[in-house]
């Protein structure tokens, strides 16, 4: 019953985070291999922990409060750099939800094996240890997410925001294995005030979202059927168009032609499915969409470098949109 207490909490939360998303940009099976690498790093980190002390001669609370959080976060926050760095995630939703299904594997595991070890641990023990250091892993991970995330949206130095994620995660979970405030209480406020962090910012990322598919939806819509029609060139894409014709060989040229427009209506069917999901309507998934996206990876390298820089102005490949077209391929399988 302990073991169940101090487990169960953290995966209904989880649940709660994963109702939360209203676009349903979360993949089950990335979720379920999340929580399945927080068992695995548990595991992991179980063993390198032990191995550490000894080596550094020092007693366990002293480990647990200075050493411990840096291998336990490096070791959760792998599979979370996997789905950034391989684009499966692409908004703050789905990276903190899935940051905090891989603390929510951790939890289960460290959890476990704390109360198997502890016989006398008490009801309140596997409270604390449910609704405190449970809620702690899921969130510290969930913030690590948050933070890298955020840096590849706003084009941020990586490296830098790597080092702030993991000196944020840190200091919580370091100050978290403190117990500067009395153990129940410190849980008592993390139960309350994170649900309110994470609906305050998933409400607002979902109106970011929101704003982000009308504005470029509607323009993108606009600009490709302008081409359709053949007026690009009234337009200001076709007026910049016109003036690299100078500085680019004509095969150049109407490869950047195809693949704006090829751009373009990858991006509007990605755009229509996350409104479907949004609505609870299954997503539409054309048989050309797998062809389409490699034909447009053979014109990007037929345009080379240059020519990806000289589009810049015209299609912003930031990561929002690098993953809304990655997405179009591992949602359809």
């Amino acid at each position: 019953m302990n073991i169940l207490i101090s487990t169960l909490p953290v995966f209904l939360f989880l649940l709660f985070l994963f109702l939360l998303d209203s676009f349903k940009l979360v993949n089950k099976l990335w979720l379920l291999i999340a929580v399945l690498w927080g068992v695995f790093s548990a595991g992991l980190a179980y063993l390198l922990n032990t191995y550490l002390i000894e080596i550094t001669d020092l007693d366990f609370d002293q480990y647990a409060r200075y050493l411990a959080p840096i291998p336990e976060e490096i070791i959760k926050s792998l599979f979370v750099f996997w789905l950034i760095l391989g684009k499966k995630a692409g908004f703050m939703i789905d990276a903190a939800i899935y940051g905090f299904a891989v603390g929510a594997g951790f939890a289960l595991i460290e959890n476990s094996l704390y109360l198997y070890n502890e016989t006398e641990a008490g009801l309140l023990v596997a409270i604390i240890r449910g609704f405190g250091t449970a809620f702690m892993h899921g969130g510290c991970t969930a913030l690590i997410a948050m933070i890298l995330i955020n840096a590849k949206h706003r084009n941020a130095y990586f490296l830098l925001n790597i080092f702030i994620a993991f000196a944020a995660a840190y200091f919580v979970h370091s100050a978290f294995n403190h117990f500067y405030i009395q153990p129940l209480l410190q849980t008592l406020g993390i139960v309350l005030f994170l649900p309110l962090v994470f609906v305050f910012i998933f409400n607002r990322n979902e109106k970011q979202l929101h704003n982000w598919l009308e504005m470029e939806f509607s323009s993108e819509m606009e600009l490709l059927q302008a081409m359709k029609k053949g007026q690009l060139s009234q337009t200001r894409t076709g007026e910049y168009l016109a003036q690299l014709k100078s500085r680019f060989r004509g095969e150049t040229i109407l490869d950047m032609y195809c693949y704006i427009q090829l751009y373009l209506e990858l991006s509007i069917r990605a755009k229509r499915n996350l409104m479907l999901k949004e609505n609870g309507l299954p997503p539409v998934f054309e048989q050309d969409m797998s062809e389409k996206m490699n034909e447009l990876q053979n014109i990007k390298k037929q345009i080379g470098k240059v020519g990806e820089m000289a589009l810049a102005p015209l299609i912003r490949l930031n990561y929002r949109d690098l993953w809304k077209l990655n997405s179009l391929n591992y949602t359809e399988k």
